[in-house]
């Protein structure tokens, strides 16, 4: 639990610093660069969907899990198999992969107008109470790349399975520049 709440501070921190100085230093990609992110080829859809539709100033992204730069998912379920700060990277990775989705769809991040709304859905044991902790990785990250912009609505919900055993699947809503 500390080194969760460690992380945390350090992400919201240092976004934060970053994005204290004004509208014209804004530059998503660049603060890609200053945390070390490199951003992927997003995946194929795995069945007849897209991996984002754009209606107006509004992209919404289907739901990505946690597929690591090796091409290997984070599987399991938390509760079981899987620590809150295990599932709190699996959140992290699941973020970096739809920022790339992003990034295909727009070419420019600094597009991004306003992260909207999130929705993380988590493969965890009945027991387990403690989603919005692991979403805090999607989140942190979502804050730590877009500042302000990054702050959005959010649902953290369990569910009994996940496709392929993944640990999260998460969703969202972009509001876009034209």
């Amino acid at each position: 639990m500390k080194a969760l709440s460690l992380i945390a501070s350090i992400l919201v921190f240092t976004a934060f610093s970053a994005f204290a100085q004004n509208e014209t230093g804004y530059d998503p990609e660049a603060r890609l660069l200053e945390l070390g992110i490199e951003l992927s080829e997003p995946s194929a859809p795995m069945a007849n969907y897209v991996n984002a539709v754009r209606t107006g100033n509004l992209i919404f992204l289907s739901g990505k899990g946690p597929t690591k730069a090796d091409g290997k998912n984070i599987t399991g379920k938390l509760g079981a198999d899987l620590s809150i700060e295990e599932g709190y990277e699996a959140a992290r990775v699941t973020g970096i992969n739809q920022i790339s989705v992003l990034k295909s769809e727009l070419g420019d991040l600094k597009k991004v107008k306003r992260i909207v709304k999130v929705r993380g859905m988590v493969n965890a044991v009945p027991d387990f109470t403690d989603q919005p902790k692991v979403i805090n990785g999607y989140s942190d990250l979502m804050v730590a790349v877009f500042g302000e912009r990054g702050k959005h609505a959010r649902a953290a919900v369990g569910m009994g399975s996940l496709p392929g055993n993944i640990a999260v699947e998460i969703e969202m809503v972009v509001e876009v520049e034209d």
